[in-house]
């Protein structure tokens, strides 16, 4: 007989934070509005925005330092807030890792992580404040004082402090900003891989796109106190949803078009685009990946330019150039542009002019008012 192989479904985790229609209004000023977020356990979700969003007000609230004017907060099924009745920050088994870091300096490095789990036993706390103390790079800090430390050391050991009581959630508010290039990609890749061990939840504040890819399994895009959007890494970088969240995590540059009934124009080309009879004529702008633009050198033709080369860099990728629109090409002002973005092996100077054209791929319109 010939064994039937069966596929066992993927068992989702448990939700561990519910967020639901979260608003905190402060003196009449709004600074969370409706907000909605829930999260697996295990998550790790790297929450980004301008400063002044409400990112911090958004932890301070899950903590239990703000108090919610509307809205619930449940985490692992236990109801933390609901705008009138508030769980004491004490109590809410979350962790908390501040930006100033906010340690004991009269103790030493292991004292203040062995503060929040003076409840174990002697033996469990040394078990724990020395696996951490490894994990975290610290083992030969532990007898040091706080002022003994660099601000990166003092980082990390307040990242220590905050796991050793294993909480179920943990936040963290730009928790790698003190901390030196080098070592910052590698302490974000053991600290996640930490993290998964315990199944831990954290939500990180970060105004670096990059580290949200290195650390984190969703993003979350905040505005003025709103969520724009919610999804994994890769999905929002690919598939922005408004102009508003593009610009922000600066995944292109901007190329004004004018979408009429047979096309799309533009100072680099017309481009081809399916259902576009229905639209107006309207201008738009299109979120251009430099790996999305072509670039030509001319040799005499100078006829068949379109751009020129505004600002020259060296990077790893290669030279980095800005490229704007030429003048005395452009009829309608609104059509001109002034800073795409090109990775390029091919040396140029300072107001070269180059051709340049748009690859075919898939085009993302936005609108710039409506940040749709």
């Amino acid at each position: 007989m010939t064994a039937l192989l069966t596929t066992q479904p993927s068992i989702e985790p448990p939700i561990l934070l519910s967020i639901q229609q979260l608003s905190i209004i402060l003196q009449e000023k709004v600074i969370l509005s409706t907000l909605d977020l829930s999260l697996n356990e295990g998550d790790i979700l790297g929450l980004v925005g301008a400063s002044g969003c409400g990112k911090t007000t958004l932890l301070n609230a899950i903590a239990g330092f703000s108090k919610p004017s509307k809205g619930k907060i449940v985490i692992d099924g236990n109801l933390l807030s609901d705008g009138e009745h508030t769980v004491p920050a004490e109590q809410r088994q979350v962790g908390m890792i501040f930006q100033d870091y906010a340690l004991f300096p009269h103790l030493t490095v292991k004292e203040n992580i062995a503060f929040g789990i003076s409840k174990l036993s002697k033996v469990e706390q040394l078990e724990q404040i020395d696996h951490l103390l490894s994990i975290l790079k610290l083992d030969d800090y532990s007898e040091s004082y706080i002022h003994q430390l660099s601000g990166g050391q003092q980082q990390r050991v307040a990242i220590a402090r905050a796991l050793a009581p294993k909480p179920k959630l943990l936040l963290l508010d730009e928790p790698f900003s003190n901390i030196d290039a080098r070592l910052r990609n590698e302490l974000m890749v053991e600290i996640r891989l930490l993290l998964k061990q315990f199944k831990m939840t954290a939500i990180f504040v970060t105004h670096n796109k990059d580290e949200v890819f290195t650390f984190a399994d969703k993003m979350a895009v905040m505005a003025q106190g709103r969520l724009l959007q919610f999804d994994a890494p890769s999905i929002i970088c690919q598939q922005p949803n408004s102009y508003q969240v593009a610009d922000f995590l600066q995944l292109g540059s901007w190329l004004p078009c004018q979408i009429t009934s047979t096309g799309v124009q533009s100072l680099l080309g017309e481009l081809a685009i399916e259902n576009n009879s229905d639209k107006k004529a309207d201008l738009v702008y299109l979120l251009v990946k430099p790996s999305k633009l072509l670039l030509t050198v001319l040799v005499d033709d100078n006829n068949r330019a379109n751009a020129q080369v505004e600002y020259i860099s060296v990077t790893e990728q290669g030279y980095h150039y800005y490229l704007s629109s030429l003048d005395d090409s452009v009829m309608d002002k609104s059509m001109a542009f002034k800073k795409l973005s090109l990775y390029s092996d091919i040396a140029l100077s300072l107001k070269q002019k180059v051709a340049l054209s748009i690859k075919p791929h898939d085009f993302l319109f936005f609108n710039k008012s409506t940040n749709s």
